[in-house]
C-alpha cells in the first residue's frame, strides 16, 4: 500500500509540473499577442506581395538599416535582388525603432528599412507667428494655442526578403501618357525598366534603369504578364531582346538563366 500512494503522488506531482508548464506556456504566448497588438509597425502593416514571400533562409538574421530617401532606397534593394514584402506607416510621438526590428523578425524578413521624420511641435518661431497674426488682426489669442504640444513623428518602415538569382533580372511598370485632347491616358509602348538585379542576365546584358523593353524573343511586351510568359518561354535560351534606350532602338542578345 504504501509503494501505491508513492506512485499516485509521483503521479501528482507530474500533472502539476505539465499544468505549470502549459500555463507558463498560455502566458508567453498571450503576452506575445499583447505585444503585438502594442508594436504600432505591426498594427500598421500592410502587405504588399501577392504570394508568401519571406526570406529563403529558415532563421534568417534579420537587418535593420535607418533610410533617408525612401524611393532611392527602394530602388538599391530591388537591383540588390530583394522584393517588397509590405510597408508599415503611421504618426505618433517617439517610438523605438527596434519595434520595427521585432515585426521583421515576425515576419521572416532579410532587411527592414526604417524612417522617421519630425512632423509638428509647437516652436517659438510658430508661436510669434500666431501672435503677429492675432495683433493685425486685433483679435485675442487662446491660451491654449501656445501651449507646448508633443512632438510628432512620422514613421515609415519597408520589409525585404531576398529572392534568388531571377531568370531574366528587371523590374518594369507600364507608362501612361497623359493628354488634354484625350479623356484616358494613352498607353506607351513597351515596359519601363525601374531596376536591373545586379548579377542577373538583364545586368550582364548591359541594360539600364529607364531602358524600354519593347520585344523578348518573338514577344511583344506591352504587360507584365507578356514580359513574365516570354521570360518563362526562352529559360536557359540565349534570345534576342529588343528595346529603346533615349530615342534609339536596338537589339541586343541575353544568355536568359535556366528554371531550377
Amino acid at each position: 500500500m504504501p509503494a501505491i500512494r508513492s506512485n499516485n503522488s509521483s503521479i501528482s506531482l507530474i500533472k502539476y509540473m505539465l499544468f505549470s508548464l502549459a500555463s507558463i506556456g498560455l502566458v508567453l504566448f498571450a503576452h506575445q499577442l499583447y505585444a503585438a497588438d502594442l508594436n504600432p509597425y505591426a498594427q500598421n502593416y500592410k502587405k504588399q506581395s501577392a504570394g508568401d514571400l519571406h526570406s529563403l533562409q529558415t532563421v534568417p538574421d534579420t537587418k535593420m538599416f535607418v533610410g533617408n530617401h525612401k524611393n532611392e532606397d527602394n530602388i538599391t534593394m530591388l537591383e540588390d535582388g530583394y522584393d517588397l514584402m509590405g510597408t508599415s506607416g503611421f504618426s505618433g510621438r517617439e517610438v523605438s525603432s527596434g519595434l520595427a526590428l521585432q515585426h521583421a523578425k515576425s515576419l521572416k524578413a532579410d532587411i527592414v528599412m526604417v524612417y522617421q521624420k519630425y512632423e509638428s511641435a509647437q516652436t517659438a518661431s510658430s508661436k510669434l507667428q500666431l501672435i503677429k497674426e492675432a495683433a493685425k488682426k486685433g483679435a485675442e489669442i487662446d491660451p491654449n494655442d501656445l501651449e507646448e504640444g508633443p512632438t510628432q513623428y512620422q514613421y515609415h518602415a519597408s520589409y525585404w526578403a531576398k529572392l534568388p538569382m531571377p531568370l531574366f533580372g528587371v523590374h518594369v511598370i507600364k507608362l501612361k501618357q497623359e493628354s488634354a485632347s484625350e479623356a484616358a491616358p494613352k498607353e506607351l509602348p513597351g515596359l519601363k525598366v525601374i531596376a536591373v538585379i545586379k548579377a542577373s542576365p538583364a545586368n550582364n546584358t548591359g541594360l539600364l534603369r529607364a531602358d524600354t523593353l519593347l520585344k523578348l524573343g518573338d514577344v511583344t511586351l506591352n504587360t507584365a504578364d507578356d514580359l513574365f510568359a516570354a521570360v518563362k518561354r526562352y529559360a536557359g535560351q540565349k534570345v534576342a531582346v529588343e528595346l529603346q534606350r533615349e530615342d534609339a532602338v536596338m537589339t541586343q542578345m541575353v544568355q536568359l538563366n535556366a528554371r531550377k
